[in-house]
This record gives structure tokens, sequence and C-alpha cells, in this order.
């Protein structure tokens, strides 16, 4: 009987199943199913693009010279879309997959959240964007496209890169162009960043104000982002921040240079503030001054083969004499190599396969060893790494 029952609801369901598939196979369309996006606004997706902009690594890790592990990771993975509302409206919005989800204690949109942003075209020269955005501080390193980078120098590593706020751009010639911003200098409160630092009190209004030129020479064969940046960490403390980056293009060879120095009234990209014991000061220190040299030179030596080399070099000085022991500025220095060779196995579609090596060696000032002799001392990072890149551009 159960077999017989069994076998009974077998056939039954399967003639349930046939018929929905004969229905569905039938069916013309026609009135019945609509699309999930209505034909009436199916034209506005020809002005649309979006994007899974992504980096994706076979990553081995080495502590000096010592292999440590390795793992599968989405190094990079921001989902992207952006284009045209109206002919004098652009929106871009892009959300990283690879970061906190938080929602930020000021501009109260979660830190993932790169861009939320539209720009009006105000005339043939003037446009203004507002909401989330790319702090435009210049340099080469910071416009390109995130998952082209394997490792970001310490001051943008450490930054809060993408803030809300407005801009106004304006176009000199077809060869440069000037940008002005207003932005919050910050996602977070100053309680959320520095806890409590004696004798600081904390800005009624964090704001940042950007300069920055963009220019082209020659035919495009030289082009610059150069900035200036102001940030107000609290009253009567600021951070200002130059920005000069420049690049080379020709048809196989491109070279590019950034030259980056962050004075710090207040230790804002925070690493000296970490790198001291809380033993002895639990709060942000003041008066640091970092600096970075960044270059990037990539040969294409065929159609579907490029070398690439990023070498650069952070250093992080210490001005305050709050410790009565400290007999110098300098407090740490980070030289990092990172050779690659990426493969493009179809011309037609913007996807690489890269094999690389990163290493940064950091090294400490006498004073830093001595003073704290316990924590720091020299130290190596490597990384070999295999794997892809891609906007994979999908829309």
């Amino acid at each position: 009987m159960r077999t017989r029952a069994l076998f009974i609801l077998l056939l039954l369901t399967g003639v349930i199943f046939n018929l929905n598939a004969q229905q569905r196979q039938s069916d013309d369309g026609a009135g019945k199913y609509r699309s999930i996006i209505p034909e009436n606004k199916q034209e506005l997706l020809k002005n649309i693009d979006m994007y899974a902009n992504t980096q994706l690594d076979f990553r081995n890790d080495f502590l000096n010279g010592e292999y440590q592990s390795s793992k599968f990771k989405f190094e990079q993975f921001r989902l992207e879309t952006k284009g045209y509302l109206h002919k004098n409206v652009y929106f871009r919005f892009r959300y990283r997959f690879t970061n906190t989800f938080e929602p930020q204690s000021i501009d109260k949109i979660i830190k993932n959240v790169d861009f939320a942003y539209l720009v009006f075209t105000l005339s043939d020269r003037w446009k203004l964007t507002v909401g989330k955005t790319y702090a435009d501080w210049g340099g080469i390193e910071f416009d390109l496209n995130p998952i082209d980078i394997y490792i970001y120098s310490d001051i943008i590593e450490m930054a809060d890169n993408f803030l809300t706020g407005v801009e106004a751009h304006y176009k000199l010639s077809d060869n440069h162009s000037l940008g002005f911003q207003v932005l919050n200098s910050r996602t977070s409160t100053f309680e959320d960043i520095y806890d409590t630092v004696p004798d600081v009190t904390p800005s009624k209004f964090p704001g940042a104000i950007v300069f920055n030129w963009r220019g082209s020479f020659w035919n495009g064969k030289i082009t610059t982002i150069w900035s200036y940046s102001y940030f107000v960490e609290a009253q009567h403390y600021g951070k200002h921040y130059i920005a000069l980056g420049n690049q080379f293009h020709s048809k196989h060879f491109d070279l590019a240079y950034d030259y980056k120095i962050s004075s710090e009234g207040l230790d804002r990209t925070g690493i000296i503030s970490d790198e001291i014991p809380d033993s002895l000061y639990n709060y942000a220190v003041k008066k640091t001054l970092y600096q970075s040299h960044w270059v990037r030179a990539t040969y294409k030596f065929s159609s579907r083969w490029q070398l690439s080399v990023d070498a650069f070099v952070d250093f992080a000085n210490w001005r305050d004499d709050l410790d009565p022991k400290k007999n110098e500025n300098k407090f740490r220095t980070v030289y990092s190599v990172i050779p690659t060779i990426e493969f493009y196995p179809w011309e037609d579609f913007d996807l690489k396969f890269f094999l690389g090596f990163a290493g940064r060696w950091y090294r400490y000032s006498n004073y830093a060893k001595t003073r704290y002799g316990l924590y720091k001392k020299d130290y190596s990072e490597g990384r070999i790494m295999i794997g892809l890149i891609s906007p994979l551009k999908f829309m």
C-alpha cells in the first residue's frame, strides 16, 4: 500500500509540474508577465553603467622571511553604478563589500559606501557635486581605481578618503581644471577617533577645504593632479596636506610619481599614536609629520603582457616634546617594493591575471628603539600573490 500510495503521489506531482511547465512554455508573455524593469523605463539603462570592481588573489604571507599563512582573499570588491539621470544630472554610487558595515557617527552613512553623489552641470565650464564623494586631494596613487593598487602608501591607507560635502569644479580649458571642496573632515566624531586628549576641545564643525588642480601637457603625455587641503580636527588643531601627483604617458611605458606631506596638529593619520604603548600615552599625540614618495612604472611589452613596479617610502616623524627623553623627531620609515607581471587574456575585455611580490621593510629610529625597545624592532613583511583584477562591467 505504501508503495502504491508513493507511486500515485509521484505521478500526481509529475502531472502538476508538467502542466506548469507546459503553461510556461506556451506563454508568449503578452499581458501575463511583466518585465522586472518596465519597458517605458528601459531607455534609462542606456545611460547607466554597472561594475563589480574586483581584486581577488591567493596570497602567501611572510614575516621576517618566515612563511606565515596562505589564503584566498577578496582584497577589493566594490559594486559601482553610475550614469546620467538627465543630460545635466549625473550620479555615482559605489559600495565596498570589504569594509565595515557600521553607520558612521557624523554623516550617518555606512563606512563602506565610497560614493553616493550627484553632479549637476551648470554650464560648459561649471559643475557642482553634492553628496559623499572622494576628497580630491591629489596624487596619481589615490586617483587610480582601488583594484589597481596592491598596497597603499601610509597616508592614503590611514585616511578618511571618502567624505560628505560639496564641490565646485571649473574647467579652465580642455587641458586644465580647478576644484574646490568643502567637506566633513571625517566620518566619525572626535571621541570615536581620538577618545580624550588632554587640553584639547573638539571643534563644533570638523570641516575641510580642498583645492585641486588637474593639468595636461603635450597632448596628454604629461598629466598632473596637485592639491592643498586643510582639515579642522579640534579647536586650534588642524591638518595641512599637500599632494603633488605627476604622470608621464606613452604607448608602451607609463611613469608616475607622487609626493605627499601631511602636517598634523593632532595625529590624524594615527600611526605614531598607535605605535606608542598605551602604558605611556593612551591618547593621540600632537605635532606629527608624515611624508611619502610613491613611484609606479609600467611597461607593456606586448598586447597582452605588462610589467609593473610600485616603489615607495613612508616617513613618520613626531615633532612634539611631550616625552622629555625624546632626542630626535624621526620615528619610523617604511620601504616598499611591489613588482608584478600582468597578463591580459582578451584584448577586448578589461581583465588581467597577475603574479607579484609585495615587500615592506619597517625601520625604527634610534629613539624609538631605545625608548620603546621592548615593542619596537625592525622587521619585514612579504607577500607572494597570484590573482585577477577586473572592473567586470556587466551593464
